[in-house]
């Protein structure tokens, strides 16, 4: 398909599915209203709004389902009708040929497939807009024979993915220019972010790497289980990994009958996911019911099974310590001090008043005070705080609205699991020992074991820097004392000038009276 024909299926859809409506006002383009019609004849708008925009990102194909995919986690920027029904965007993606997937692998392993693996499943298991997944067995280095998983790359992906994307780029000027709400929505900034996104998941390399990076903060929890990367059959189109087995935790009924403790299975969802938020800063940020399976073998029973590490969170010291301690006011109440965390953070300007502020906090947050802790989702107070300083200007981080996805996520799954699943409780631990670990002396051993290699480097030369330190004081003190004898040596001889000038004087005198006394007599 041409670029103009794409051009001209995409707008058919934009008005058959009356997303005009979402940016444009009826009174100021009555002529788009009236082309709509006629282009799109029958066209009903009887439907929400945020079901049009999901059926019209489905209609327009799988790069599209990926933007309403990502565009669900800017709740910062949607409207929460919109946001929630974009989360229910699935990749329903025909699987490619084959041919096309061995074609594939072998150009990007430079071997052929029989050379590579001792059996391999043409019949791909799982199908995304972006890859696909076979399974195969392999001889590894130890000579041992290895069931794996084979993530292919679909073909051809960016060049449709740019094209694509320079129709949304389009797209989004015309919303910018045309909709009252365009600047506030910033739709060329969120086409951006969805380049970068996009980029990212299409170099399969960076997923392996997140992935095993995971597995080893996970290492010592014995909570979850991560496919181990074949690290010899990587590379940007193609990933080989541990074979994974399990049941999927959608299928609730299948777990019980296996005799999986539901219960405990949702709180150590909760634990695995604040681990990695406050423990490591680093968290699958992906971990919808598709991506988690629950192993029933006997060494590993019970243990959660994560996929599908295309999209990853990270969070810096400081945005820990933003959450920790808006978590921990939010459960006291301390409204000022969440006020203030927001102005501190810089994301609200500077300017704001701080009343201000924490009334409008106060508003969103006090209701939820009416219900038990374990009725509250920390994911919809973390929303609610986010819309609360959009009012305010603020600018929210995209880690952290990620970040709250994933809260939503992980609470919804885990009160599926277990209703009387009580998070706060389960959370307050790590908040608790997260705070205990900024103070106290844990975090001063690993500072100093952090610079530890520096101050090796230093210390040999300490005494050469203390060397050069005092000389370089001393040379100053030096010169002065220099000038000052000198001083003194000009004053001393003054001195002497007068004293030996003054007591020349003082001889004269007494010659001269002397004289006189002789010439009387």
């Amino acid at each position: 398909m041409s670029r103009f024909m794409r051009g001209f299926f995409i707008v058919w859809v934009v008005l058959r599915f009356g997303l005009d409506a979402l940016v444009l006002n009826s009174f100021e383009h009555r002529g788009v209203r009236a082309l709509a019609r006629v282009l799109t004849l029958g066209r009903r708008l009887d439907a929400p709004r945020g079901q049009r925009l999901r059926e019209a990102l489905e209609c327009l194909g799988p790069i599209f389902v990926k933007f309403g995919q990502v565009l669900s986690t800017r709740r910062d920027l949607m409207p929460t009708d919109i946001a929630d029904e974009l989360a229910h965007l699935q990749d329903r993606v025909p699987p490619f040929s084959s041919e096309l997937a061995v074609a594939t692998i072998e150009r990007a392993l430079g071997r052929p497939v029989a050379d590579i693996f001792t059996e391999f499943d043409r019949t791909p298991v799982a199908s995304a807009s972006i890859a696909q997944v076979h399974f195969a067995k392999l001889i590894d280095k130890h000579g041992q024979e290895r069931e794996v998983a084979v993530k292919v790359l679909r073909p051809n992906m960016l060049g449709a993915i740019e094209k694509d994307l320079r129709l949304m780029r389009t797209m989004a000027v015309w919303v910018e220019r045309l909709s009252a709400d365009g600047k506030r929505l910033k739709p060329r900034e969120v086409v951006a972010e969805f380049d970068k996104y996009l980029h990212d998941e299409l170099d399969l390399v960076r997923e392996a790497a997140s992935a095993a990076q995971l597995r080893r903060n996970m290492a010592d929890l014995d909570l979850v289980l991560i496919p181990e990367m074949i690290w010899d059959f990587c590379h940007p189109e193609v990933i080989v990994m541990q074979r994974m087995k399990g049941i999927p935790i959608s299928q609730v009924d299948r777990l019980r009958e296996a005799g999986v403790d539901i219960p405990k299975l949702a709180r150590d969802g909760v634990t695995i996911f604040f681990t990695q938020v406050f423990r490591d800063g680093f968290f699958h940020a992906d971990m919808h019911p598709g991506n988690i399976q629950v192993s029933v073998e006997p060494a590993t029973f019970g243990r959660y099974i994560s996929l599908d590490f295309g999209i990853v969170g990270t969070l810096t010291e400081t945005d820990k310590e933003y959450l920790a301690q808006n978590f921990t006011a939010f459960f006291r109440r301390d409204y000022k001090r969440v006020a203030e965390l927001h102005i501190e953070s810089g994301w609200v300007p500077a300017q704001t008043r701080v009343d201000e502020l924490e009334s409008a906090i106060r508003a969103v947050c006090e209701p939820y005070f009416d219900r038990p802790l374990k009725e509250i989702s920390l994911g919809m107070v973390l929303m609610r705080l986010f819309q609360t300083s959009r009012r305010f200007q603020v600018e929210i981080q995209p880690q952290l609205v990620l970040l709250q996805k994933t809260l939503l996520n992980i609470e919804g799954l885990g009160r599926e699991l277990d209703p009387e699943l009580d998070l706060w409780s389960t959370a307050k631990p790590f908040l608790e020992k997260w705070m205990i670990d900024q103070l106290g002396p844990k975090k001063f051993w690993q500072q100093l074991k952090a610079q530890a290699p520096l101050y090796a480097t230093l210390l040999p030369e300490l005494p050469r820097l203390l060397h050069d330190y005092l000389q370089a004081k001393r040379e100053p003190e030096q010169h002065d004392l220099k000038l000052l004898l000198a001083e003194q040596k000009r004053t001393n001889r003054l001195l002497q000038s007068l004293i030996w000038g003054g007591l020349g004087f003082a001889l004269g005198l007494l010659a001269m009276q002397m004289l006189i006394r002789i010439q009387t007599f």
